[in-house]
């Protein structure tokens, strides 16, 4: 090598965008659109003693937009899923996108190889969509010779989605156009998070937040020693599960709910409360109560002292039948090497879907949207751990405090709250708990509305709840 290539710069990454074009036969006739994918690079500001040294290549962030060939001036909604660690898939291939997989549900899981199918119901007959991966998601990346482990953390993970979307309404000129977030799981604590960020930042003030699955404060999920919280917050969902599995005989689901959520609201705090100081009779009365409502033995809650963990009661429901129920979806079950585990070894409802869903977004990507990389696609990838939450060192991760301050700044904020009755990892009585918590005054209650669908953590698995909440978050956003 001469001195002459040995000094030579390596050429900074440049975005690698990739257009193709399309159409979708939707309920309101024929739409055409463009489709966008490709790595956007994000820059960060460099200064030296106060004197600025221009912009410093970070990171290659993967995205996919769609959008109407049309003058109209239409919504844009941003989507992306959670984990931390996972890729936008889900959201783009399960529910919004104009493509869906047929990915099987409980009981019926599809068969590899899969199938793509146009998506009638597509978010985008009503709005313009643009995907996101977060960084070491999908095929994004930190730039050559950049930390990864930079990016894995609350703060650093919401300025640069921000800055995605910063750079993308401008370059669109997006501006003047009606802006909404649809976050999944962890991807609604960033959503909440972004609503902030981004008024305070740059002045963006966004319509709404479509918050599927929610997480707002990890404190009603974490089941730690000493917090009593979550244990009535997922006794509901428990409820649920128990109830699709036949142990609640033919009693309407509204019904068993109701019974739950009066156990969870007021008598099973108080006897977690009590703990020691809890009388035998209360006791064994607490105890009948939670059996009926669960489905689990007596002498198992008397052997966990009432605190019902979310992973012992996947791992114990049907033991006797010798299956594990899924975490993300309660619905499904699967198989382990013998029944003596006190927690599930893999959960059966993310098996299942996996590889339909890896599968579609690989040909999806090199096929109709003619994007190639030699990278593997991260779908769901532990590489971004451990995520730093350094910012919350010493007490729970919440951005309640955020959304609410958002939504009290900008009155116009609407919020969607959809559930999974069947979610294991995001039960629905916690996130009408931490939604009942937000300080914002009675005159912006009427922005928040709930919708309930009987599926789990990815609702639209579920060809009905999928059907519904398409339903439901296009009168969202068109409202």
């Amino acid at each position: 090598m001469s001195d002459a290539e040995a000094t030579t710069p390596e050429p900074e990454p440049t975005d690698d965008l990739v257009e193709t074009r399309h159409t979708l036969i939707t309920s309101t006739g024929e739409l055409a659109y463009t489709a966008t994918a490709g790595r956007i690079v994000l820059r960060t500001e460099q200064h030296t003693d106060g004197a600025f040294d221009g912009l410093t290549p970070t990171a290659e962030v993967f995205v996919v937009a769609y959008t109407a060939d049309s003058d109209t001036d239409r919504p844009l909604t941003i989507a992306f899923n959670g984990g931390p660690g996972s890729a936008s898939v889900w959201l783009h291939l399960g529910l919004l996108g104009p493509r869906r997989v047929l990915s099987g549900d409980a009981g019926a899981p599809a068969a590899p190889p899969y199938r793509l199918v146009d998506n009638a119901e597509s978010l985008l007959a009503h709005s313009d969509l643009l995907f996101i991966d977060p960084v070491s998601t999908g095929y994004s990346r930190a730039v050559r010779g950049g930390k990864p482990s930079d990016f894995h953390g609350f703060t650093a993970d919401l300025e640069a989605v921000a800055e995605v979307i910063r750079l993308w309404v401008s370059r669109n000129q997006r501006w003047l156009s009606p802006k909404y977030l649809v976050g999944e799981s962890y991807g609604t604590l960033r959503a909440a998070a972004l609503a902030g960020r981004l008024q305070e930042r740059y002045g963006m003030y966004l319509n709404g937040l479509a918050l599927i699955s929610t997480v707002l404060d990890m404190g009603c999920l974490r089941f730690t020693e000493g917090n009593l919280l979550p244990y009535p917050l997922f006794l509901p969902t428990y409820a649920a599960i128990a109830h699709y599995h036949g142990l609640h005989g033919d009693r309407p689901l509204r019904e068993v709910l109701d019974e739950a959520e009066q156990l969870a609201e007021r008598d099973y705090p108080w006897a977690l409360a009590r703990g020691a100081r809890l009388s035998s009779a209360d006791r064994d009365d607490i105890v009948a109560r939670l059996a009926s409502v669960t489905g689990l033995s007596p002498d198992y809650l008397r052997r966990v002292r009432l605190r019902i963990e979310h992973q012992g009661f996947y791992r114990e429901l049907l033991r006797s039948r010798g299956l594990v129920v899924g975490r993300l979806d309660g619905r499904f079950t699967g198989w382990e090497a013998d029944d003596a585990g006190s927690t599930p070894e893999h959960d059966p409802s993310y098996t299942t879907i996996l590889g339909p869903y890896a599968a579609a977004l690989n040909a999806h990507l090199r096929g109709a949207l003619e994007y190639r990389s030699d990278l593997p696609y991260e779908t769901l990838t532990d590489q971004v751990q451990p995520w730093s939450y350094r910012e919350f060192e010493g007490r729970a991760v919440s951005v309640s405090g955020t959304l609410a301050s958002a939504m009290r700044a900008n009155p116009h904020l609407r919020i969607q709250v959809g559930c999974g009755y069947h979610d294991g990892a995001t039960p629905y009585y916690g996130a009408e708990h931490m939604i009942a918590s937000l300080a914002i005054p009675d005159e912006l209650r009427p922005n928040i509305e709930f919708r309930y669908y009987e599926a789990g953590h990815m609702t639209y698995v579920h060809e009905p709840s999928r059907i519904a909440q398409s339903a439901d978050l296009a009168a969202f956003i068109t409202g």
